[in-house]
């Protein structure tokens, strides 16, 4: 093993060269290493590879002090760009702080335009190079809008509509990580979703693009548990980038609720996230989802703000498709 391939899971400046003949460092936990170069995985969990020609120092650091800013002060756009890294799709464009997401059929946060800071174009054309994207694709153009901020005003201003079909927006909830709660003995957490535990899942019509979007984060597990002899009972899945962790898919047999194993997964898919770094968690889920909401709260989950999906009408894709929006 190289020198360079000892840094992997450690903590590191990596001080490097620009275009411009100017330096500049990076920090965070190194998670690749070798003779082409390193990369390191940021606090927010964005990743900066940096070619091997480019560096010019290397330095192992202590570990990052404890933050005192609550998962609840980070900002609405960080957040969004931390959740998607941990849903993230296989196809992705950026269009200036927009994230453009396909996956095939396989959920709406990773087949839609994820609406946030700006796309560094006039509203109408960034629109228009929207529709572009998901027509290239054969998929529906959908926007994912924060409820209440300006962009939501904005596309539906410029004829966009809730999305057919869908029952309401979604809810974001946080919580600190500062102690783990102590992790369920009977609760397996691997690293790729078995075929058991996509089934357990469901909402899965085609099983590639579902891995491909759940398995796609370098750190992830997939949790399951047993139960009277029934394999997978109640399943889930954790994922972690910088310093956040994500929770999802949390799904017991309904022949198997109402015994804690739900509270079981989450606690397990916690102490798993927090052994490996991280200090804040999210999840997604909707805000009629009173069983879902009450087995969060006891962790500590509070609201940090909702989401919806748009999508064009007919006249206002048409317009846009021509170029001239009126507003978004």
């Amino acid at each position: 093993m190289s020198d360079v391939e000892i840094l992997v899971g450690q903590r590191a400046t990596v001080r490097h060269r620009l275009d411009d003949g100017s330096a500049t460092d990076v920090v965070g936990r190194v998670v690749e290493a070798g003779p082409n170069g390193v990369t390191v995985e940021r606090r927010d969990g964005s990743e900066v590879v940096v070619a091997a020609d480019r560096v010019v120092a290397l330095k192992v650091v202590p570990p990052r002090p404890a933050r005192s800013r609550r998962a609840l002060d980070v900002g609405v756009d960080e957040l969004v760009r931390v959740t998607s890294r941990g849903w993230p799709a296989p196809d992705v464009e950026r269009l200036g702080d927009w994230e453009l997401r396909a996956a095939g059929s396989f959920t709406g946060r990773a087949n839609s335009v994820a609406v946030v800071g700006e796309p560094g174009l006039p509203p109408a054309e960034a629109v228009a190079q929207v529709l572009a994207f998901y027509a290239a694709r054969g998929l529906p153009p959908q926007a994912q809008v924060v409820v209440g901020s300006d962009w939501e005003r904005r596309f539906l201003d410029a004829g966009w509509l809730p999305r057919a079909g869908y029952r309401g927006g979604a809810v974001v909830q946080v919580a600190d990580l500062v102690d783990a709660p102590e992790a369920d003995p009977r609760v397996d957490v691997v690293g790729a979703a078995s075929d058991r535990w996509l089934s357990r899942y469901g909402r899965v019509d085609d099983a590639a693009a579902a891995r491909a979007v759940l398995e796609g984060p370098r750190t992830v597990g997939f949790a399951e548990l047993e139960d009277g002899g029934v394999p997978a009972a109640a399943v889930g899945r954790v994922v972690v980038t910088g310093e956040w962790a994500g929770v999802a898919a949390v799904e017991t047999l309904p022949d198997h609720r109402r015994r804690g194993l739900a509270d079981a997964v989450v606690r397990t898919c916690l102490a798993w996230a927090h052994e490996r770094g991280a200090t804040r968690v999210y999840l997604q889920t909707m805000p009629d989802n009173t069983g879902a909401l009450a087995l969060y709260a006891p962790h500590g989950f509070v609201t940090h703000h909702e989401y919806r999906y748009l999508e064009p009408s007919q006249e206002a894709h048409s317009r846009s498709s021509g170029g001239h929006s009126a507003g978004a």
